[in-house]
């Protein structure tokens, strides 16, 4: 009787251990700070850049540009669009501003150029939009995602606008107060900040300027000479698994226009 007695304490005790570590292994995940993810991006001919993202501000914005960005969506791409003293944007398939992501580039169990495989956005997060956990302010060397602004067309288009970010970006090279609140920064350089600079400075083609002032040939120019080849972005998760982002299906501008005007009328 005895001996089955210190056999019960001894499996009491070492469930008692076992329940410990258990509980301490919890604690300390509690406990353990988050480390962000790290983008390192790779500018053929300038150089490296380093970007700190914030899951916790923007986390399916985080989740988007993770997928494609270690899917290797981005490498061979460029940046299409520079604007002095403003920003640099990249990450068009197309190159001229005009294209998004599909499917197949977040999705495994989607095949290229299957017909699953369609255009896709993202929700805007970012307080005009509904979305108050972004308070992240548009200073300097802020990564941001890129949008499209259906207004023109409509003023009633704004939730179509908001919501039309895909896999274009960019990266702010002064402090750019205006945009708070209406486009979405999720991350910041915190090295590599004088690469960014350097593409900054990239020569930009001369446009012949309309008589008309208002003329579209007046806006302001952008356009490189020679396009910066990203060679490659990869994000450092530090082993969080950000999932694959929600997607929505992207308002398409030329069908509303058919539309609107009864052009099939």
């Amino acid at each position: 009787m005895k001996s089955k007695n210190i056999i019960i304490i001894i499996s009491i005790l070492i469930v008692l251990v076992l329940i410990g570590i258990l509980i301490f292994g919890y604690y300390q995940k509690f406990l353990r700070k988050r480390e962000n993810p790290i983008a390192t991006m790779e500018v053929e001919n300038y150089g490296t850049i380093k970007i700190e993202l914030y899951p916790e501000i923007a986390p399916n914005t985080v989740s988007n540009f993770v997928k494609l960005a270690n899917n290797g969506f981005y490498d061979g791409l460029t940046f299409h669009r520079i604007i002095k003293d403003f920003m640099i944007q990249g990450g068009d398939p197309l190159g001229d501003g005009t294209g998004s992501p599909v499917l197949s580039d977040i999705r495994d169990d989607i095949e290229k150029d299957s017909d699953k495989d369609k255009a896709y956005s993202i929700k805007g997060e970012f307080t005009v939009n509904s979305y108050k956990d972004n308070n992240l302010k548009f200073e300097k060397g802020v990564l941001a995602m890129a949008r499209s602004s259906y207004t023109a067309l409509s003023p009633d288009l704004t939730t179509e606008s908001y919501n039309s970010a895909g896999c274009q970006f960019f990266i702010t090279t002064k402090d750019s107060t205006n945009l708070n609140g209406i486009y979405c920064g999720f991350g910041k350089v915190i090295e590599g900040m004088d690469v960014v600079e350097k593409i900054a400075s990239a020569e930009i083609k001369v446009e012949e300027q309309g008589e008309d002032e208002n003329s579209s040939s007046n806006k302001e120019q952008s356009t490189p000479v020679n396009p910066p080849v990203i060679t490659s972005i990869r994000v450092e998760t530090n082993k969080e698994d950000y999932g694959t982002p929600e997607t929505l299906e992207p308002f398409n501008s030329s069908d509303w226009i058919m539309k609107h005007y009864n052009f099939n009328s």
